[in-house]
């Protein structure tokens, strides 16, 4: 007679384990039905009670917590901080690279999908993320940038909100492949490499002629129908 094949049951799992198993089915079915998905539903797919789930998360807001240290800070790669500083390294090279690498974490299902609903939700997810990354990337490729262009550094002239939001369109430019994949289900065709890398050259043509006018070291632009002023 055969023997039948038994799956890990709870008894089997240390409390370690077990915590572990239910977080990584707690990003799994965020990812798929959002944050208004019911904490029940999850328990049955566990196959535990509701109340074993929350021996180990009081409350579904601890869950989500700890979905976004999991998702989130525990895929964070200080290459990506280390790498946009690292003045040796052609500025257009370095940052091709860590967007690279940036990739690799950001635009997975689950951290796409999650981002989304946490958006929709109005949970924390998103706002603690974008803080660490404007504190951790963002301004620091300000810094970086400014340096490249020859430009007042950020302790002669303060950075501006117009200088990041400059900043923050290639990070909306390289979640929007994320998007259309699993948001959209339209995926890109070409190599996602070479689309950031596209991505990165176009920003820093742009950045050259614009940072110069934000920071304050080039004459504004005329305003539409307006003549400009002629050369001496």
């Amino acid at each position: 007679m055969a023997t039948r094949k038994t799956t890990t049951s709870a008894k089997r799992l240390s409390a370690a384990e077990r915590e572990a198993h239910i977080t990584q089915e707690a990003v799994r079915f965020f990812a798929e039905v959002g944050f208004g998905g019911d904490t029940r539903e999850l328990a049955k797919r566990l196959g535990v009670t509701q109340s074993l789930l929350y021996k180990y998360f009081p409350n579904k807001e601890a869950l989500i917590n700890r979905v976004y240290e999991v998702v989130y800070m525990g895929r964070w790669n200080p290459f990506w901080e280390t790498t946009i500083q690292d003045r040796s390294v052609p500025i257009q090279e370095r940052l091709t690279r860590m967007y690279i690498e940036y990739s690799k974490a950001a635009l997975t299902r689950d951290w796409v999908r999650i981002f989304m609903f946490s958006g929709l939700r109005g949970e924390d997810i998103n706002r603690k993320y974008l803080t660490i990354l404007r504190r951790r990337i963002l301004e620091p490729l300000a810094v970086e940038l400014r340096h490249e262009f020859g430009l007042p550094s950020v302790t002669e002239v303060p950075l501006s909100t117009m200088e990041l939001e400059l900043i923050w369109s290639i990070n909306a430019r390289v979640f929007y492949f994320g998007q259309r994949q699993w948001i959209f289900d339209v995926p890109v065709e070409d190599p996602l490499d070479d689309l950031i890398a596209m991505t990165i050259e176009h920003f820093l043509i742009g950045a050259r002629a614009m940072l110069p006018r934000i920071v304050g070291q080039a004459p504004a632009l005329p305003v539409a129908g307006t003549p400009a002023a002629t050369p001496l």
